[in-house]
């Protein structure tokens, strides 16, 4: 009799032929890709039991490009992290952010963080924001905003505030009023949030959703639900309207940066349990985080490269 550990491998095998794959062949809405555009997929740490140098090592075998993590504090850690950068080649973005329920010692967190993270020995292609609360007045979050502005006006880095529960831009309409009265805000969209937050596809909130795809920097590539912020799996052919749903969103941004020319950097991001959906006592997932991101990445490098 097969395992669970088994059974789980041969479903994964056989939905390598399914939906998703489909996304791959498609092109996107642009198929001009002007001199000077490129795509860049990095892979995420999140979840990953294991040294810096392995996972840098298996990101680079998996034929990513670069990674995103967490900015270390820790001096010992950016030194391991920079060895396992120069020994791969990978490319790296930074997230930033603070956790204090405090607006100030949030802010001052924040800032010690990033000044540091543009200081960094290799040059980070972005830095992504985990940016003030949703609980902070909209004057208390703009400031997170006003410091990004004037670090990239000195250093050149593409810095982005994501679209993330918890965080200043966890709504669509929300998102809006901060877009519009923000000019030099740049977006890193992870649009399975919104999906979350207000229960849909966001079918009745497509002008704002227009007007946030008009300022993504960097995309977080996870496919959300109106009932949570990852499908268990995007290979699943149940998911395929939320799927379509993303993609949609992603073609978009990917038109525009084609015409535009310069990098895309898109991160695969699906997560490990409880983001990935588990059995009841075990907490055992319900699939492969790492072989359903490599999978994404694949399908993008395809769709959009």
């Amino acid at each position: 009799m097969a395992t669970r550990r088994q059974f789980i491998g041969l479903m994964n095998a056989a939905l390598l032929a399914n939906s998703l794959d489909s996304f791959a062949a498609q092109a996107a809405s642009d198929e001009t890709s002007p001199k000077g555009f490129e795509l860049t997929i990095m892979a995420t740490n999140w979840g990953f039991d294991g040294t810096i140098a392995q996972f840098c090592e298996k990101a680079k075998k998996q034929g990513y490009d670069g990674i995103e993590l967490w900015w270390p504090m820790e001096k010992k850690d950016q030194d391991d992290l920079f060895a396992a950068l120069k020994a791969t080649g990978l490319q790296v973005g930074f997230l930033c952010g603070g956790s204090q329920s405090d607006p100030v010692a949030h802010l001052e967190s924040f800032k010690k963080m990033i000044n540091a993270a543009v200081k960094a020995p290799q040059r980070p292609l972005y830095i992504n924001c985990h940016s003030g609360r949703d609980y902070f007045t909209y004057e208390q979050n703009k400031l997170f905003i006003d410091h990004t502005t004037q670090l990239h006006q000195q250093t050149g880095i593409t810095i982005c505030h994501e679209s993330h529960r918890s965080r200043m831009l966890f709504a669509a309409h929300v998102a809006r009023n901060f877009i519009e009265k923000n000019e030099a805000l740049k977006l890193t969209l992870d649009i399975s949030h919104w999906c979350n937050v207000h229960e849909s596809l966001l079918q009745d909130q497509q002008e704002t959703v227009a007007l946030a795809l008009s300022r993504v920097e960097h995309i977080h590539a996870r496919v959300g639900h109106p009932e949570g912020p990852q499908v268990n799996d995007p290979r699943a052919p149940e998911w395929n309207n939320a799927l379509q749903a993303h993609f949609n969103w992603w073609d978009t941004v990917i038109a525009r940066k084609k015409k535009e020319g310069g990098r895309m950097t898109i991160l695969t991001e699906f997560g490990p349990p409880d983001y990935m959906p588990t059995l009841p006592y075990t907490r055992q997932p319900v699939a492969d985080q790492w072989a359903i991101n490599a999978h994404m990445m694949e399908v993008l490098r395809k769709r959009y490269a």
